[in-house]
């Protein structure tokens, strides 16, 4: 998705609001300052004698805007354009001496709250927002399907909706799918609502509003706000030149009877020589969905649950919308298997629905870097992970053991230091088959030395759903304690992240004898106990003087940390009698102070700082 960058015009009156407009102008690049003071104009700043004129003719060009002034200026001067809050763009209002930033018009929707909290912390002042959704903390329902890309259906009228809302009505919430929105609602669900996975299981009587997230049709007699993700791959299969408009009006029947919502339909899939069929055609663009075609070969690497050999004869696979929503889902299960359909003029089409991979409710395991030790350098989401996990296992020997404290209460937590792989892949399959959270919780980052690769085989082979949630690595830690940047322009662009050759053999094209030749930061893990033979060969292109670093436990409460040359390697790891969770850096980066970047320089213009631009001048 394109990166929406918002138009804005910012309006200023004082002297003083003029030096505001300036610095709100460097923070949003896409912005045009107007102000009624004497200025010397650019392209960029325009001074203005009066604003009704201003407002007349561009207040439905801009995305936002800013008045620097009295707020009283800024509501008469919007007021006569003021139109519908879907279409209005945001207004902002700031006191000319900074203070104060309030939300005006188009809070939601315009995105006038978030700029007025992002404008507060750029100018240090007091954000002022009235809306009681904001106030309160509690979900904006009238955002939350642009936020998360789910069409919306409320049985009544939205803003009735949102006042049961934040007047803190009974609420049940229903989430049918998993994505990053109910990932969300789950994580900020506020006291009133009770969260279910199945309308079945909901006692309206007990409630004033349900929410829903799902694919589901909602038929309640009590207020409802249903999202609709797009989440359905539809496959369907047609008698040639069937008709549009039948094709569509039994179709609507069928999802209906299904109970599924077309506002959840992702995709039409079907075969080739349908690529031109009218009826598909018309009802994508009406409906605004992708229209994918397969080829017999791609269909018939599905094993759909009713063949038919009638239809082998014909086009040459067993299936077609059993094989196509398949593959457009990604999935081998159908919600819908084939279903034969006739319209009245007796033509024919088959349709099949699947629920596209990874909004499936189903259980999932975590491979999650535990950062290099400190548990606040864990990541937000892989604490939110641990959090929910219903199963922990920690490498015990490589992450803190406190990190575990943050499990749920009545969580199993293993330390997998002395078991086998096949030991802990016993846990997890106890804890998969029952629909569990499990975590795998590696040290760093899983892509580094993490030994993850032979435990997503067997996950790959049994089928199970995985994810990996990145770490910080210790020598990201290492960088941070020895307050270097391991690239510097001229010194060195390249870092190496490797270890020697001990009991496991390196491949033979990565030595580091031959790596030294690049001069690059090197961060030599699981070394320490080979660390004669690891100074030997980094001499050879190394000088003697090089700048080094040893870090024990780096970030752990414990950690230890030598300098020196790469000289003292050896008698460094040897006099503090180092041998495991010791990592070596070498090279002229660590702890340089020198050359500049051309990122910051006064000579280099790029999109976000453009030449010639005046900056807070008087």
């Amino acid at each position: 998705m394109k990166e929406q960058i918002l138009k804005i015009a910012i309006v200023s009156f004082t002297d003083n609001g003029l030096n505001i407009a300036r610095v709100l102008q460097n923070e949003f690049y896409r912005s045009k300052v107007f102000t009624t003071r004497e200025v010397e104009e650019t392209k960029d700043i325009k001074r203005v004698s009066g604003v009704a004129d201003l407002m007349a003719s561009s207040f439905e060009k801009y995305d936002a805007w800013f008045f620097i002034g009295a707020l009283g200026i800024c509501v008469r001067s919007i007021a006569p354009h003021i139109l519908d809050k879907k279409t209005d763009p945001a207004v902002v209002n700031i006191d000319d001496q900074g203070n104060h930033v309030q939300s005006v018009l188009s809070g939601h929707i315009g995105k006038a709250n978030e700029l007025t909290t992002q404008i507060s912390r750029i100018l240090q002042a007091t954000p002022v927002i009235s809306t009681s959704s904001d106030l309160q903390s509690l979900w904006s329902l009238d955002l939350l399907s642009e936020r998360f890309d789910w069409k919306v259906k409320s049985s009544i009228e939205l803003n009735k909706v949102i006042s049961l809302f934040v007047n803190k009505k009974p609420t049940a919430l229903v989430l049918k799918i998993k994505d990053k929105g109910t990932e969300y609602l789950e994580k900020t669900c506020p006291d009133f609502v009770t969260i279910y996975y199945s309308e079945e299981y909901v006692d309206k009587s007990k409630y004033d509003l349900l929410l829903y997230v799902g694919y589901e049709i909602i038929e309640t007699e009590m207020a409802s706000l249903a999202f609709y993700p797009k989440c359905i791959a539809f496959g369907s299969g047609c008698s040639k030149d069937i008709e549009s408009g039948l094709f569509e009006k039994v179709l609507l029947q069928e999802l209906k009877q299904q109970q599924i919502a077309m506002e959840s339909i992702y995709a039409l899939g079907s075969a080739d020589i349908k690529a031109e069929e009218q009826a598909y055609l018309d009802f994508v663009e009406k409906y605004d969905i992708p229209f994918v075609t397969y080829n017999g070969d791609e269909l018939n690497s599905v094993d759909v649950a009713n063949p038919s050999e009638v239809v082998k004869k014909k086009v040459g696979v067993y299936g077609v919308s059993e094989a196509s929503a398949s593959l457009i889902a990604n999935s081998n299960e159908w919600l819908v298997e084939k279903t034969k359909v006739t319209t009245e003029s007796g033509k024919k089409f088959t349709y099949a629905l699947s629920l596209v991979a990874g909004f499936e409710r189903k259980p999932s395991i975590a491979i999650v870097g535990a950062g290099s030790g400190d548990p606040e350098l864990l990541t937000l989401k892989g604490r939110a992970i641990l959090e929910e996990a219903d199963c922990i296992l920690y490498a015990g020997s490589l992450v803190p053991e406190e990190l575990t404290h943050m499990a749920k209460q009545g969580a199993l937590v293993r330390n997998s230091a002395s078991m086998t792989l096949e030991e802990q892949i016993e846990i997890i399959d106890d804890y998969y088959s029952k629909g569990k959270k499990i975590v795998r919780l590696h040290s760093g980052d899983p892509s580094i030395y993490g030994a993850i690769q032979e435990q997503m085989t067997i996950f790959d082979a049994k089928g199970y759903d995985y994810y990996i949630v990145p770490g910080i690595s210790s020598f990201q830690a290492a960088a941070a304690y020895l307050k270097s940047e391991f690239t510097i322009p001229e010194v060195a662009q390249t870092i190496i992240l490797t270890r020697g050759e001990g009991n496991t053999p390196t491949p033979e094209h990565e030595k580091i004898v031959d790596m030294a030749k690049l001069r690059a930061t090197m961060c030599i893990f699981l070394s320490a106990g080979i660390a004669k033979k690891i100074q030997g060969e980094l001499l050879e292109h190394y000088p003697e003087d090089t700048p080094l670093a040893v870090l024990y436990r780096v970030s752990w409460k414990d950690e230890q940390v030598w300098t020196g040359k790469l000289d003292e390697l050896t008698s460094i790891i040897k006099e503090n009698k180092l041998t495991r969770t010791v990592l070596i850096v070498v090279g002229e980066a660590v702890g340089a102070r020198k050359n500049r970047s051309w990122l910051y320089d006064d000579k280099w213009h790029h999109i976000f700082r453009k030449k010639g631009k005046l900056l807070n001048q008087e």
